[in-house]
């Protein structure tokens, strides 16, 4: 499945509550998908002591699936190709590593 795909077939999917602006709702679910992934990752820490297993895993593949979800659902609020998101982040990051900039702050290194 592309990029493309994926943001055609999410759409299909796409219910939203009205509350203002299209892209709200997408925004505030992928920051609190990408909360439940970090509270996953420190319970692993604090009851598993890092050890990754495969019921984590599972757990982790959904709510990557839902990052993924609300992320090409906001793309598409804003009118925004996510395969051409995804590509224009690797156009970027293999720049920085061919000037050897991949360390370091600042988006524009």
């Amino acid at each position: 499945m592309t990029f493309e795909e994926y943001q055609k077939l999410s759409r299909k999917t796409a219910i939203y509550p009205k509350i203002g602006k299209k892209f709200i709702y997408p925004l505030l679910g992928l920051a609190g998908e990408t909360g439940e992934v970090f509270e996953k990752f420190k319970k692993l820490f604090r009851d598993q002591k890092g050890k990754l297993n495969k019921d984590f895993l599972e757990m982790i593949k959904l709510e990557l699936g839902d990052i993924l979800w609300y992320l090409a659902n906001l793309c598409s609020d804003l009118g925004i190709s996510f395969e051409e998101v995804a590509k224009k982040n690797l156009e970027k990051v293999f720049d920085r590593k061919n000037r050897k900039k991949l360390k370091g702050s600042g988006d524009l290194r």
